[in-house]
């Protein structure tokens, strides 16, 4: 299950019926759970757990150090869940000290080829991040999120649960919950209701999520006036998520 060409530190943790491919690298500090699949030419670097179940295509570079000009060689993490996988030619960087020191991804995800998430990034459950994205320094993406082909996010940007930004868009202000985004910078075009209806909200849930952007971007209220009046919609826990993502917005969300 292990090629004889891949080097392997003697430091790193080898789970249970894992595959590592020809010429890869497990470097020190390195955990690899059960059920992994490593092809070859991968690099991962430590401290970094890959947790079970995963799969790691050819000439990824996972857990490497970050290209913040700050980073001076702390041993910052990578922590990366279950059921993962991880296209030709990812890369994936350790944290920084100046955030939590720590990279994050969640479970079921899908990072095609040439995906970028930088260092501090935090990736929830379930997201699609197409080919040739790019997470900059400490990007948060919520749990079925999906960012089409070529999307680039600004560092510290926000994107919230069940959001989608279409191909090539350039995200430089948080994207709340639910939203379609589109567009250099990405704009709000409308909500995602055919994901939604895919992931069991119900039509009267979804109307009300239409009803939600609608006060947030089609009516010439101000955020303060849009969260007041969502609130008096009186809707069923679905609302609550894109409220507190709009209270709680660093950079400001996309208008």
């Amino acid at each position: 299950m292990i090629h004889p060409t891949a080097i392997i530190d003697s430091s790193a943790r080898i789970g249970n019926n894992v595959e590592i491919g020809p010429y890869s690298i497990i470097g020190a500090d390195v955990e690899v759970g059960d059920n992994c699949i490593i092809g070859p030419h991968v690099v991962l670097r430590g401290p970094t757990v890959l947790g079970k179940n995963n799969r790691i295509f050819q000439f990824a570079s996972v857990g490497e150090d970050c290209q913040d000009k700050k980073y001076n060689g702390e041993p910052t993490r990578l922590v990366i869940g279950d059921n993962n996988i991880i296209r030709e030619c990812v890369t994936i960087h350790r944290g920084t000290v100046q955030d939590q020191g720590l990279t994050q991804i969640g479970n079921h995800n899908l990072l095609m080829a040439y995906v970028h998430v930088a260092h501090d990034c935090m990736v929830g459950d379930n997201v699609i991040l197409a080919n040739n994205t790019t997470l900059a320094g400490h990007v948060h993406v919520g749990d079925w999120a999906i960012l089409g082909g070529f999307t680039g996010v600004h560092q510290f940007c926000h994107i919230g649960a069940h959001a989608f930004t279409a191909v090539n868009s350039v995200v430089v202000q948080d994207v709340p919950p639910y939203i379609m985004a589109q567009g250099h910078n990405a704009a709000p075009r409308t909500i995602n209701a055919e994901g939604l209806k895919r992931r069991g909200f119900q039509p009267n849930q979804i109307l009300n999520i239409k009803r939600a952007f609608k006060l947030l971007y089609r009516q010439g209220l101000t955020v303060e006036e849009a969260v007041q009046k969502m609130r008096e919609l009186d809707a069923d826990t679905e609302l609550t998520p894109l409220i507190q993502f709009v209270l709680n917005s660093q950079r400001g969300i996309i208008r």
